[in-house]
Protein backbone atom coordinates (compact mmCIF):
# COMPACT_ATOMS: atom_id res chain seq x y z
CA UNK A 1 0.00 0.00 0.00
CA UNK A 2 1.44 3.61 -0.99
CA UNK A 3 0.83 7.24 0.21
CA UNK A 4 -2.39 8.66 -1.41
CA UNK A 5 -4.52 5.51 -1.22
CA UNK A 6 -8.02 5.68 0.11
CA UNK A 7 -9.33 2.87 1.86
CA UNK A 8 -13.41 2.13 3.35
CA UNK A 9 -14.46 0.30 5.88
CA UNK A 10 -16.59 -2.40 5.95
CA UNK A 11 -18.16 -1.61 8.90
CA UNK A 12 -19.34 1.71 8.98
CA UNK A 13 -19.01 5.32 6.63
CA UNK A 14 -15.58 6.10 7.68
CA UNK A 15 -13.24 6.53 4.57
CA UNK A 16 -9.14 7.51 5.46
CA UNK A 17 -6.72 8.28 3.35
CA UNK A 18 -3.07 6.57 3.39
CA UNK A 19 -0.30 9.24 4.59
CA UNK A 20 2.18 6.45 5.57
CA UNK A 21 2.13 2.79 5.87
CA UNK A 22 3.81 0.01 7.52
CA UNK A 23 3.70 -3.45 7.46
CA UNK A 24 -0.07 -4.10 8.95
CA UNK A 25 -3.95 -5.16 8.36
CA UNK A 26 -5.53 -1.52 8.92
CA UNK A 27 -9.39 -1.72 10.16
CA UNK A 28 -11.65 -0.02 11.08
CA UNK A 29 -14.81 -1.44 13.50
CA UNK A 30 -13.16 -4.66 13.95
CA UNK A 31 -13.22 -5.06 10.34
CA UNK A 32 -10.55 -4.84 7.44
CA UNK A 33 -10.90 -1.97 5.11
CA UNK A 34 -10.13 -1.88 1.20
CA UNK A 35 -10.32 0.19 -1.63
CA UNK A 36 -13.43 -1.08 -2.42
CA UNK A 37 -16.65 -0.01 -0.68
CA UNK A 38 -18.86 -3.64 0.02
CA UNK A 39 -22.51 -3.75 -1.35
CA UNK A 40 -23.29 -4.30 2.37
CA UNK A 41 -22.00 -2.50 5.29
CA UNK A 42 -22.22 -3.92 8.40
CA UNK A 43 -21.70 -2.25 11.95
CA UNK A 44 -18.56 -2.23 14.10
CA UNK A 45 -18.18 -4.74 16.65
CA UNK A 46 -18.44 -3.12 20.43
CA UNK A 47 -14.64 -2.86 20.98
CA UNK A 48 -14.05 -1.16 17.58
CA UNK A 49 -17.15 1.97 18.01
CA UNK A 50 -15.28 4.81 19.26
CA UNK A 51 -16.36 6.43 15.94
CA UNK A 52 -13.73 8.59 13.82
CA UNK A 53 -13.57 12.57 13.08
CA UNK A 54 -13.45 13.84 9.91
CA UNK A 55 -10.06 15.96 9.11
CA UNK A 56 -8.01 14.21 12.09
CA UNK A 57 -4.49 11.93 11.53
CA UNK A 58 -4.62 8.78 13.28
CA UNK A 59 -1.27 7.60 14.15
CA UNK A 60 -0.21 4.46 15.60
CA UNK A 61 2.56 4.22 19.01
CA UNK A 62 5.47 3.61 16.89
CA UNK A 63 4.94 5.97 14.19
CA UNK A 64 4.88 3.36 11.35
CA UNK A 65 0.91 4.24 10.34
CA UNK A 66 -0.59 7.40 9.60
CA UNK A 67 -4.04 7.70 7.96
CA UNK A 68 -6.34 10.84 7.35
CA UNK A 69 -9.87 10.49 7.79
CA UNK A 70 -12.00 11.73 4.66
CA UNK A 71 -15.66 10.66 6.11
CA UNK A 72 -16.32 9.85 9.49
CA UNK A 73 -18.14 7.13 10.81
CA UNK A 74 -18.66 5.29 14.05
CA UNK A 75 -15.82 2.66 13.48
CA UNK A 76 -12.55 2.95 15.08
CA UNK A 77 -9.47 2.48 13.30
CA UNK A 78 -6.97 -0.14 14.57
CA UNK A 79 -3.66 -1.61 12.92
CA UNK A 80 -3.78 -5.85 13.37
CA UNK A 81 -6.46 -5.03 16.37
CA UNK A 82 -4.09 -2.32 17.80
CA UNK A 83 -6.01 0.66 18.26
CA UNK A 84 -5.03 4.21 16.38
CA UNK A 85 -4.94 7.63 18.58
CA UNK A 86 -5.58 10.91 16.81
CA UNK A 87 -2.41 12.86 16.52
CA UNK A 88 -2.10 15.75 18.12
CA UNK A 89 -0.98 19.21 16.54
CA UNK A 90 2.25 20.63 17.03
CA UNK A 91 2.31 23.93 18.51
CA UNK A 92 2.58 27.08 16.57
CA UNK A 93 5.95 29.23 17.84
CA UNK A 94 5.66 32.04 19.83
CA UNK A 95 5.36 35.55 18.46
CA UNK A 96 6.82 37.60 21.32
Amino acid sequence: MKPGTKLKSAACDTEVMVIRCGDGKIECGGAAMDAEKPANVGTPSDDHANGTLMGKRYVDAGGAFELLCVKAGKGSLSVDGVALTVKDAKPLPASD
